[in-house]
């Protein structure tokens, strides 16, 4: 879909019985993912919600945006627009990580476009990250991820999705081999676009400034205004968000609902769908009967 200034990719599953039949629903990816991060779930809302996953711009099969802006905010800007040309809001919202970020930012500035929000190891300010996050935020120091570039240029793209599956899974031994292979064919077709370490490096900077701004603009200041039901699920073997963020998010957001996965890691989306997808089916249950609210001023 093209939108000024940008171009996006959607992916999606139609429902049955054609469009508008079933509740609207959207789903960000995070840093280095794409809308194929959310196949399994959508598989399994199937006939619940319309559901529809972004390729935000720089990611998977979207082209980067031409004024260049990787922020948060410039991110949550695309998800807007896309939302206002379609008209498919309110929509239950769902993001992992950056896209959770993406997603808080959204439902905290338009509540009219946000029916529930479901946050996947949001990546929401830590004061002290743990350990094993830190080299993914020094990809945000400049010249870092040319650096890094030059020393891995010999890796197979094997080797490169095995690093990327420890660090994000909980268990990477759950990875099929047919899962396996088709991440590495799309990280060897990612690694021959041209842009492809600038997009990582720049996205990387942006979650980095959106975690020092202060003021209203905080994203935990931004999470306390966030009026929609949220459901948020945290694996306790995330090396990326720390399990210790879960009980202040809980705290954060008003209206929240907290799953912790005992064995997964920072896409429970992918490594337990059937168990995100449950609670997903509870949260909209729980919310059928709760009136929608009408769109604030703009201003």
């Amino acid at each position: 879909m093209a939108l000024p200034g940008i171009t996006l990719t959607v992916r999606s599953r139609p429902p049955a019985g054609g469009p508008g039949t079933l509740p609207a629903a959207l789903c960000l990816h995070g840093l280095g993912g794409s809308s194929q991060n959310w196949s399994e779930l959508m598989e399994r809302l199937a006939g619940l919600v319309d559901c529809e996953a972004l390729d935000l711009p720089g990611f998977g099969d979207a082209p980067p945006p031409e004024d260049g802006d990787y922020s948060i905010t410039g991110y949550a800007r695309v998800v807007i627009r896309y939302l206002d040309a379609t008209a498919r809001g309110p929509v239950h919202l769902i993001g992992n990580s950056m896209g959770g970020a993406v997603a808080t930012r959204v439902a905290a500035v338009r509540p009219d476009l946000v029916r529930t929000l479901t946050l996947v190891s949001p990546a929401l300010p830590e004061l002290r990250p743990q350990r094993t996050a830190v080299p993914t935020a020094l990809l945000a120091v400049p010249g870092v991820v040319s650096l890094f570039a030059r020393a891995t240029k010999d890796w197979t793209p094997e080797r490169r999705t095995r690093e990327v599956l420890a660090l994000c899974y909980g268990d990477p031994a759950q990875v099929t081999p047919e899962g396996f292979a088709l991440a590495v064919a799309e990280y060897e077709r990612r690694l021959e676009l041209p842009y492809f370490w600038d997009v990582m490096a720049r996205s990387a900077r942006g979650i980095v400034d959106a975690y020092t701004l202060g003021g209203q603009h905080s994203l935990w200041r931004q999470a306390e205004k966030v009026l929609a039901p949220t459901l948020l699920v945290y694996g306790a073997r995330d090396q990326l968000v720390s399990l210790r963020m879960a009980h202040r998010a809980s705290k954060a957001f008003r209206d929240s609902r907290l799953l912790t996965l005992l064995q997964a890691g920072h896409v429970a989306m992918m490594e337990d769908p059937d168990v995100v997808a449950r609670a997903f089916r509870e949260l909209l249950a729980d919310t059928a009967t709760t009136p929608e609210r009408s769109a604030p001023p703009r201003g």
